[in-house]
């Protein structure tokens, strides 16, 4: 019984090593990411060029899941004639990769300049071009101390008539 285990600790062990992706890729994946919110925080259109064409975006709000091509007509308007969309820096990254590192996901601690920290994750897929984003999904840090409160606050909003 103990050598079983044993042996499962060391078979699991070696999966979460696995998972961890190697320094060299980890930093082409944070100067990538860092990349794409510095396009954001420019109001760079390439922003949209660094996702998949069946890329997906998942934001804070639960009507905002959308394939990138939706996502870039909906974020137009944030973009174009601007300073700035929105400006997102990463203060922690934590990078895992398949073994031939071909896909990668991501989560991240994000500071914001309206939305205060948010938390995000994303999937990443190496191609021959480079990194494309796959899927990002956006979340508000919400302290669990008042997380009720922002809940009663979300029902009271979802239940209130359409504008």
């Amino acid at each position: 019984m103990k050598s079983l285990l044993l042996a499962c600790c060391l078979f699991f062990a070696g999966i979460a090593q696995a998972a961890n992706a190697d320094p060299a890729l980890a930093k082409q994946v944070n100067a990538f990411v860092d990349a794409w919110h510095d396009d954001a925080a420019h109001a760079r259109m390439a922003y949209f060029d660094k996702m998949a064409p069946d890329g997906v975006y998942i934001g804070t709000d639960r009507s905002e899941l959308w394939q990138r091509d939706a996502f870039k007509a909906w974020a137009r308007k944030y973009f174009e004639g601007k300073k700035s969309a929105w400006t997102f820096k990463a203060s922690r990254r934590n990078v895992y990769a398949s073994e031939d590192g071909k896909l990668i996901w991501f989560d991240e601690l994000l500071d914001t300049a309206n939305m205060g920290h948010c938390m995000a994750s994303g999937v990443i897929r190496k191609t021959g071009k480079g990194f494309e984003i796959l899927h990002y999904q956006l979340s508000i840090a919400v302290p669990n101390e008042i997380a009720g409160q922002v809940t009663a606050l979300a029902r009271k909003a979802e239940a209130a008539p359409a504008k």
